[in-house]
């Protein structure tokens, strides 16, 4: 790719497939470089990247979600707009979610979210995905033919985090109709998006919080309901709400995406795959190099507060700054021949997948091991798995369709065909 400029990262739809050489030519220009549609720097430096992601008084995380879209609310004019940041913060779209709130505000709540997850809860949940994985697979692999994503994946990872949280078994059903009937995350095609689009989340756990507070019952959710910020006061119902409903949002899609991605890199590489079968202490590497080469999540922004200099190049207070995730795994500078997956590269785990810094994902380690369990389980009840060609193509022209948004990374559906463990001979 020659010319940067004559691509719209944000809408333009080519981009979806094969990103990564348009990511390559911006790094090359300069780490930092702006993209003249939406006047956003593409950050694809590694190193730059986390000096920002660590940098939490002169970059705010307040269009975190929304990058370029729809815009601040007021114009953002001085050398020092943080007052401005404070006044209309509210009036982005999802600003009432965790990854837009700054310290100390992130710090409180990010606490809260911490004592209603303990590693107590996190060890029993890991548990239950031993059984919900046998229990899904036992649905889906049955003709020698699965869409994974919507018949495993998609079920899997909400019914994984409603268990976390507490939510009654009696409820999953609900839940399942509630929400796989499409995505919670806005369509970020440059279009209108909703100020919050959790409006299902927020109503059932504000129920569930605020009976459990009237009558505790000894269950999960009346330790989230009895969860207090550092100071020792107890939240708004409506904060503890937020914190549980973005966790539940927020990790659905992306371990959808990361599932499907391993799947698909095993299914496309036969001795891979033996490998990996052969020996499965291979597996918790295969998703870390997963995650850096396929990052679920495209990238994060931040607002710079005032004047700053990242990597020889001046930031103006107010500038958008796209962390661009999947070009920071596949900087040369960190990860050597990054465009090659190598399921024993000894520094893969230094991703930013997560993102980094104080805003890095907290729900890491339960897709780790959504991950581990599924691949597992998916192993344990096939041969042989393999590219479904009537769905997808022949190999070498693959017909694959990646959701379309900046935000996110991923297929959207992916058809695999395989022999079962049973039958093989």
């Amino acid at each position: 790719m020659t010319d940067v400029d004559s691509v719209d990262f944000f809408t333009d739809n080519e981009l979806l497939r094969d990103p990564y050489p348009y990511f390559a030519a911006l790094r090359g220009e300069c780490p930092l470089r702006r993209e003249k549609h939406h006047d956003v720097v593409m950050v694809t430096g590694y190193e730059e990247a986390v000096t920002i992601y660590n940098d939490t008084e002169r970059f705010s995380s307040c269009n975190s979600v929304t990058g370029p879209f729809p815009g601040f609310p007021v114009p953002l004019e001085g050398d020092d707009i943080s007052e401005l940041i404070a006044a209309h913060r509210d009036e982005l779209p999802l600003s009432d979610q965790l990854p837009t709130f700054d310290p100390p505000v992130h710090a409180d709540h990010r606490a809260l979210l911490a004592r209603m997850i303990t590693p107590k809860r996190l060890a029993e949940n890991e548990e239950f995905m031993w059984r919900l994985a046998d229990r899904q697979y036992d649905e889906v692999l049955r003709d020698g033919r699965v869409e994974f994503n919507g018949e495993f994946a998609q079920a899997f990872a909400m019914l994984v985090i409603a268990d976390l949280l507490g939510v009654p078994e009696e409820d999953h059903a609900e839940f399942r109709n509630a929400l796989l009937s499409g995505s919670m995350i806005g369509s970020s095609d440059g279009g209108s998006m909703e100020h919050s689009p959790l409006d299902y989340l927020y109503g059932k756990f504000s129920e569930y919080i605020s009976d459990r507070r009237e009558t505790p019952r000894g269950d999960v959710l009346s330790g989230i309901a009895a969860a207090t910020f550092p100071d020792g006061t107890v939240p708004e119902v409506m904060d503890a709400v937020r914190v549980a409903a973005n966790l539940f949002a927020a990790g659905q899609e992306t371990t959808v995406r990361l599932l499907s991605s391993a799947v698909m890199i095993l299914a496309e590489d036969p001795e891979l795959q033996a490998r990996v079968r052969a020996d499965r202490s291979l597996i918790p590497g295969l998703v870390e190099e997963t995650l850096r080469y396929e990052s679920p999540v495209r990238g994060d922004f931040r607002l710079a507060k005032v004047p700053v200099t990242v990597g020889g190049v001046e930031l103006a207070a107010g500038t958008t700054v796209m962390l661009v995730n999947a070009a920071l795994n596949r900087d040369p500078r960190k990860f050597e021949d990054p465009d090659t997956f190598d399921i024993e590269r000894k520094n893969a785990r230094a991703h930013v997948a997560f993102g980094r810094g104080v805003h890095a994902c907290p729900g890491a380690p339960l897709a780790r091991a959504e991950a581990v369990v599924s691949l597992n389980r998916l192993l344990d009840r096939t041969s042989e798995i393999w590219i479904d060609e009537d769905k997808h193509g022949p190999a070498g022209n693959r017909d694959y369709r990646y959701i379309p948004t900046f935000i996110l990374r991923g297929l959207t559906r992916l058809f695999i065909r395989f022999t079962p463990a049973e039958t093989a001979e």
